[in-house]
């Protein structure tokens, strides 16, 4: 299990294990959030929010709630706002570099959707 979290500490996550590789999109949002995503299960990924600091954002097609701590403002994590969609991606940014530097990297055109 790893763990992460927001900047001031507010948010954690815990994931079961690392991702086999990392996405990074170029989306209109993603490339401005800057952040590498991990894509697990919602029922694999823990999200600690005890205050209540979570905001969520929703854009576009409305497909994604993409969430950023409101005190420091670091994206998090997005969620399906459909329940029956399996997956969900975690900003592996927030954990320990040793966790995230080594994996490879995917290119996820968004930008052309």
């Amino acid at each position: 299990m790893i763990e992460g979290s927001c900047h001031c500490g507010a948010v954690r996550l815990t994931l079961p294990e690392t991702p086999e590789d990392l996405g990074s999109c170029n989306c209109s949002l993603c490339r401005r959030i800057g952040g590498l995503w991990g894509y697990y299960r919602p029922d694999e990924v823990g999200v600690s929010d005890p205050d209540g600091r979570l905001t969520g954002y929703v854009q576009g097609d409305a497909t994604l709630t993409t969430w950023h701590c409101a005190t420091c403002g670091c994206t998090t994590h997005w969620s399906p706002r459909d329940p029956a969609y399996e997956r969900m991606g975690v900003n592996l940014r927030l954990f320990d570099p040793a966790d995230w530097e080594p994996l490879p990297r995917r290119l996820i055109d968004g930008a052309s959707w």
